[in-house]
């Protein structure tokens, strides 16, 4: 069974709109700040990658927003990862912590460019073995 990966988070004051709630596209910063976690520790630095011309493009985005979020609210976004051809998909949820409210969902679909072509990434299966659930 594949594992979990969770990254707890502060919502920023700035973060909200003119009704006091988090704007909807800086969900899609949360969902990507934590991915990015999720690939530091699994040993991927997203500057070594494209440095040697690799590159994780997220192909597709699809998200539901459940409930709000607010100001110095405190909430956990989670990943889970299935792997399904050349394509990664990143299940992701934002609950909020405190009631444990689940405020969005989202599947990311992420391609791996190499040499600015999509290639298997066989090199983000390695790092990602503990988390990678196999269609």
């Amino acid at each position: 069974m594949a594992l979990t990966f969770e990254n707890k988070m502060k919502v920023r004051d700035y973060e909200c709109d003119s009704q006091g709630v988090v704007n909807n596209a800086i969900y899609l910063h949360y969902f990507e700040a934590t991915r990015h976690e999720l690939m530091e520790k699994c040993g991927l630095r997203l500057r070594d990658l494209t440095e040697a011309n690799i590159l994780p493009v997220v192909r597709n985005v699809n998200i539901s927003y459940r409930n709000s979020l607010r100001g110095s609210e405190e909430f956990v976004c989670s990943v889970k990862i299935m792997r399904k051809g050349l394509r990664y998909l990143f299940h992701q949820q934002i609950i909020r912590v405190g009631d444990n409210t689940l405020c969005a969902d989202a599947v990311i679909e992420v391609v791996c460019l190499i040499s600015g072509k999509v290639a298997k990434p066989d090199m983000f299966d390695k790092a990602f073995a503990d988390y990678i659930n196999w269609e």
